[in-house]
This record gives structure tokens, sequence and C-alpha cells, in this order.
């Protein structure tokens, strides 16, 4: 089996190894992970959504924080706020400086994105084939307001810094309008047998691989059912700060809402199914109303089990899709 997987960061790699645990070890598995995160912070690009997915399936990950190095130091941070270094809101261990370092050498010699995330799992080795949306840059900013002023930031300093504590009036993908895919992406997902959708960030993960023209008409024109799963249960974000982003945007904060928000295959959306948490079972029908099938099940990845149960259903319900 050939599974596709569009996914930011912390959600979806926990849901990815659900995934690794529900399926047989000849199945493939390939993620398109957003890289509207991406941003250059002390001469560095920075890639935190493919960082985390790739530590995370490799073990490298810090299990309790969600993203970064496991076992990691913070003296470089420490001596670069001794230096007056603005940039230090943003946190990067000094394990982790490593990969950043190492990316920023290749890009600077010429090597596009998806030939230095190839590089880079050569060390970690993630039991999947990760590929960047694109090797493009593409940002994602955030209007909103500061002393009074209304004003465009960065996703991070947005998240970050601010805490996401801030007014959130408008989101630009910058350079989505113009970005290519990044090879292999379009590929995966042509000849994919199913295409998931972790529960990761609505607008901020998954809204920006989706906003790439050829990755969108390749969700669009594929014949695996592309299936979700809601990042909303009840009415909050399970993680993260998808809620002050809906809100914002006047985006409903519910498994519904954020299914209307993607939209259906059928009316030039991304989804064929979608499952939301057995708490919003109410919310099924709503949900089909839009042409998109319906599954509640347990969402709460507490452990692997629960996750790989997660991607069980998730594969059940595109099985059905499928058929239909």
């Amino acid at each position: 089996m050939r599974i596709a997987v569009l996914s930011g960061g912390i959600g979806g790699s926990r849901f990815i190894q659900g995934i690794l645990a529900a399926v047989e070890p000849t199945d493939q598995v390939t993620v398109i992970a957003n890289t509207a995160d991406d941003i250059t912070l002390f001469g560095l690009r920075v890639c935190p959504d493919l960082d985390t997915v790739m530590y995370t399936l490799s073990g490298g990950i810090d299990t309790a924080r969600g993203w970064g190095r496991q076992d990691e130091t913070w003296h470089a941070k420490e001596e670069l706020e001794r230096y007056g270094v603005d940039q230090t809101w943003f946190g990067l261990g000094d394990r982790d400086l490593a990969t950043h370092v190492v990316r920023t050498m290749m890009l600077n010699r010429g090597a596009p994105l998806s030939e230095v995330t190839s590089a880079l799992c050569e060390r970690w080795a993630p039991p999947v084939h990760l590929l960047p949306m694109t090797d493009d840059v593409v940002e994602t900013h955030i209007q909103t307001t500061l002393d009074d002023d209304k004003r465009w930031i960065h996703f991070q300093e947005f998240w970050i810094k601010h805490k996401a504590a801030i007014p959130v009036h408008a989101v630009d993908i910058r350079g989505a309008a113009t970005a290519r895919a990044a090879p292999g992406v379009v590929d995966a997902i042509a000849h994919a047998d199913v295409v998931l959708i972790p529960p990761s960030n609505p607008v901020v993960s998954i809204g920006p691989i989706v906003a790439i023209g050829e990755i969108r008409d390749a969700v669009q024109s594929t014949s695996a059912p592309v299936v979700g799963a809601s990042p909303i249960i009840g009415d909050s974000a399970v993680r993260g700060m998808a809620n002050q982003l809906l809100d914002g945007l006047s985006i409903r904060v519910s498994a519904a809402g954020v299914a209307e928000f993607h939209g259906s295959r059928s009316a030039k959306g991304i989804l064929d199914g979608w499952l939301v948490d057995e708490s919003d079972a109410s919310q099924v029908a709503d949900v089909e109303r839009l042409g998109i099938a319906a599954r509640a099940v347990p969402l709460w990845m507490t452990d692997l089990d629960a996750c790989r149960r997660m991607a069980q259903d998730a594969l059940a319900l595109a099985e059905t899709v499928g058929r239909s």
C-alpha cells in the first residue's frame, strides 16, 4: 500500500507514528511536510515541521516538549541572549543547531531544500520518505495589532514570541501562489492508494500545503480517497493555537467547522472523509451534509496504541470511501 500524508509538525508526527504501527513493513509512507513555518534566524534556515517529523520518527525528539532534540542543552542560546540578540525568543538548542547549520550550508551552496532534506534523512533514517512541500521559499505571516499598530509578522513571532495572545486579522501564505511542488510530491499523491491528513493545524499547517496550486490539483484529481482527522475536539484545539486562528478568520471552532474549511473534493475542496472525536458524534451529520463521509472515533493521541487505532480508523474510512 502507498500512503501519502500531508503533515504539520507535532500532531502530524504522532499520527504518522500511528500509521507506521498500523500498516505492514512493506507499505510505503510518503510524508509531505509543511514548510511555511520555516524562518531564518541567526543566519540559519530553520524548518520546524520537517525537523519535528524527522526527529520524531527517528527517535531523536524530546518527547516531553514534542519538538527539538532529546538530551538538549541551551548554552548557545544563553550566550546569544548575553550578546543582546533579539531573535533569542526562538529557542534553538545546541544539538538542534547542527541540523540548521548543515541545512544552511547546503542551501547556500545552491542545493534545493528537497535535496537537503534527503541528506539530513540519511543521518536520521526515518522509516518514511520525507519531502518538503516545495523547494521555494513560502512563509506564513499573520496580520495582527501590536501597540495599537496593525502590522504583519512572521507566524513564528506570532506563535513563539507572542504566544498567540494577540489578535489575528488575516493570514498570508507568502510565496504560495507562485511556488512549485517539490520533486516527488505530485507523484506521491497521484500514485497513492490513500491520502491522509493528520490532525494538524488547518490554517498554518495543512492550509499552506494545499495553497500550492500543483499540490491542490494533485489532491483534487488523485484516484485515492482523501481522509483527514479533526484537530478540534469539543470547542478547542487539541494542541497549539488553532482556536485563535480560526476565530480570527471567522471559521467555526469545531470539527465540522474545520471540515467545512477544508471542503469536500466534490465541491473543489480536499476531503472525502473526516474523523471526528466520539464526543463530537452529533457533528457527523453536519459533516456529511458537506458531502464528506464522517465517522466518530476516539481522537485523543494519548499513546502509541491510541495513535495506531486512530490511523486504523482513518484507513478503514478511506476503504469505505474508496468502495463508494
